[in-house]
């Protein structure tokens, strides 16, 4: 490739790991690299974009708030950042199952920004630079080295790709279209053409923005105020609950009207998105406002959540009016809302275009089936949302580390968390639009709980090296004592006393007839482990707690009386739910031979022939969630593996 007047240099210094990208999975990668010891350099074409929140100023919400507590749980970073800046926080879902319980908190996005960089800027092993990557350089099908657009070259043993939406990115509202990344930022305008003369297939996808509005211009009387949590829930495991109980700022509900509407469809073909200049694909489950529009036209109305940016500027986001109409189409409309009459625009609302992959390309642990040390993580796999970024960026990071290191590499599977559902369904489904996390995804859904992330990762997490000793012995108490309370609330009876008949008549339950045990009486829906302390006489939570964990003892015994609730009222769901589990440990057991000739197998349909060689499937398990391989191809395939070990 040719850089005008400058030519190639190489840089002396030698790195194990580059990460090309600062966003959140960058942020993600780079770290967890360089906490395993590794020499590791992250690129961004601006450290002003480090963990920068183009979008939505939020960490976390339905699903996706899963994603942050086990992105904790095995060590990283998002977590407790967010804990640190965040400026309003709601657990969602509250009146359904824990399940789908979900915590998510607005971020004061310049402050998690500062937060992050600094934690960047100081981390042991790690160094930021700000360019631009233009090539990934091999040799016989290895990574040895990352060049910028100056010319310079950077020797490493491992790339990783956590570019976003800045690969030849254009943002676009009515006529206007510009070459820029998010937020007016620099475009990554050169790598995708070195990704595709290394056999890499690209597609194109978007996503969009709204508008950012002045606050002094809303009238808030005309809206109804929305407040967080009176005992607000930390995302990290690692943060003392008392250091987030602030003073919380307000978010504000309005809504769109039948005069909004009639202004979007009057001007549906000044829209990109219906004109055709947009080209890309964009998310089923976060359409701009003139997709609502069209789609649900049954809808008079639609919500539109006003929501600060941050405590120390008069912005102010527009959730659920995403919109590339032009400028002056956005001021009729958003003027058209409800509080929203004299609103000034601080930020035109806009669509992005981007480059991404086809994640199928990708083996489970993220690095490239046909490129030896290079990985991916985060929207640049063809998803949407910071915390799937961050996840799969955590994800790639570790297994970079762990190759070079000579260590096995690690794959989160669907039943062990919603991580592994995550980059399952990437590297395995076939997906045209971004993919967007939700806990409809989960097949084990109740043991996927966010309460328990720790129970489920801490332990991988603490293996790989990016768990501490005294973290990991934390939660070794906890789930002892769990254990413990779990079995004496079992086999400790109550009897039918005037004490108990009246705490059950207190909260509307059925008063007992005969004894029972406490455990029976915490299965009762109005009724839970909390409630029942006063006739509990024998809990000895607390005086177990502090023998070992004094400074933590409040915390735990929080912590513990949520799991003991949980395990007690779901035993029956939880122990079915474990049994599909066994079965789906079994074939994902099973793992198939990396050179299997599947032209030999005899009785494979030739569409499954065909999948199963594109794919390249690790497991029995993973070929069956392949489109287009049956159930009778499986028998096949485990009848021929038995015999090929044989």
């Amino acid at each position: 490739m040719k850089y005008s007047a400058n030519s190639v240099w190489e840089n002396k210094d030698e790195y194990d790991v580059a990460v090309i990208g600062a966003g959140h999975a960058g942020c993600e990668a780079a770290l967890a690299s360089a906490r395993l010891g590794l020499r590791t350099i992250v690129f961004t074409v601006s450290v002003d974009s480090i963990a920068l929140m183009p979008c939505n100023p939020n960490i976390g919400g339905s699903s996706k708030g899963h994603l942050v507590r086990e992105i904790d749980a095995l060590g990283g970073e998002m977590g407790k950042v967010i804990d640190q800046t965040f400026i309003q926080s709601k657990m969602l879902n509250k009146s359904k199952g824990p399940a789908v319980h979900s915590l998510r908190a607005q971020a004061d996005k310049a402050n998690y920004t500062r937060t992050m960089r600094k934690v960047l800027e100081n981390q042991e092993n790690l160094e930021v630079k700000q360019a631009e990557i233009t090539d990934i350089l091999t040799e016989d099908g290895k990574v040895f080295g990352v060049q910028t657009y100056s010319g310079a070259i950077y020797k490493c043993k491992a790339a990783i790709l956590c570019t976003g939406t800045y690969l030849k990115a254009r943002c676009i509202y009515g006529e206007i279209s510009n070459a820029t990344g998010p937020n007016g930022l620099q475009a990554a305008n050169y790598l995708t053409d070195s990704l595709k003369s290394l056999g890499i297939e690209m597609y194109r996808f978007k996503t969009g923005t709204p508008a950012r509005i002045d606050r002094r211009s809303i009238d808030f009387t005309k809206m109804e105020e929305q407040f967080g949590d009176e005992r607000v829930v930390p995302f990290s495991f690692t943060t003392n609950p008392e250091d987030v109980q602030i003073e919380q700022a307000s978010c504000w509900l309005t809504y769109t009207n039948e005069k909004t509407h009639e202004i979007i469809r009057a001007n549906l073909d000044r829209s990109p998105l219906f004109s055709g200049m947009i080209e890309g694909t964009g998310p089923r489950y976060c359409p701009s406002i003139e997709d609502k529009v069209v789609k649900f036209a049954d809808k008079n109305k639609h919500q539109v959540f006003i929501e600060p940016e941050g405590l120390d500027t008069n912005e102010m986001y527009v959730g659920g009016m995403s919109s590339s109409l032009p400028e002056d189409v956005q001021y009729a409309m958003y003027r058209s809302v409800a509080g929203l009459e004299n609103v000034k625009i601080v930020r035109n609302a806009y669509a992005i275009e981007y480059d991404c992959i086809d994640a199928r390309q990708l083996m489970p642990t993220l690095e490239f089936k046909k490129i030896n040390g290079l990985y991916s993580g985060g929207q640049f796999n063809g998803s949407s949302g910071y915390e799937e970024a961050a996840a799969q960026g955590l994800i790639a990071g570790i297994n970079a580390a762990l190759k070079i290191l000579g260590r096995e590499q690690i794959v989160i599977d669907r039943s062990e968390g919603y991580i592994g559902v995550l980059i399952d369904d990437l590297v395995t489904k076939e997906s045209h639009e971004p993919y967007r996390m939700m806990t409809s995804r989960a097949e084990y859904r109740l043991l996927l709980r966010q309460d328990n992330a720790d129970q489920r990762l801490t332990p991988i997490g603490h293996e790989i090296g990016l768990i501490s000793d005294e973290r990991y012995q934390y939660l070794l108490d906890k789930e002892n004592i769990i254990i413990y309370e779990v079995e004496r609330l079992e086999h400790t009876n109550i009897g039918a006393n005037q004490e108990v008949q009246e705490l059950l008549k207190k909260y509307d339950s059925t008063p007992l007839t005969s004894g029972t045990t406490l455990a029976e009486l915490i299965r009762r829906p109005e009724l839970s482990y909390e409630i029942l302390e006063p006739i509990d006489k024998n809990r000895a939570l607390i005086n177990k707690c502090e023998q070992k964990c004094v400074d933590n003892v409040d915390k735990l015994a929080q912590e513990v009386m949520e799991q003991v609730n949980i395990n007690i009222k779901y035993d029956g769901y939880i122990k079915r739910q474990q049994k599909q589990v066994e079965q789906f440990k079994k074939l994902e057991s099973k793992k198939i031979p990396e050179d299997i000739d599947y032209d030999v197998i005899k009785s494979l349909r030739i569409e499954a022939v065909q999948k199963l060689k594109h794919y390249r499937p690790i497991s029995i398990g993973q070929a069956s969630r392949i489109s287009g391989v049956s159930p009778a191809d499986i028998s096949v395939l485990l009848v021929y593996l038995e015999s090929y070990r044989k």
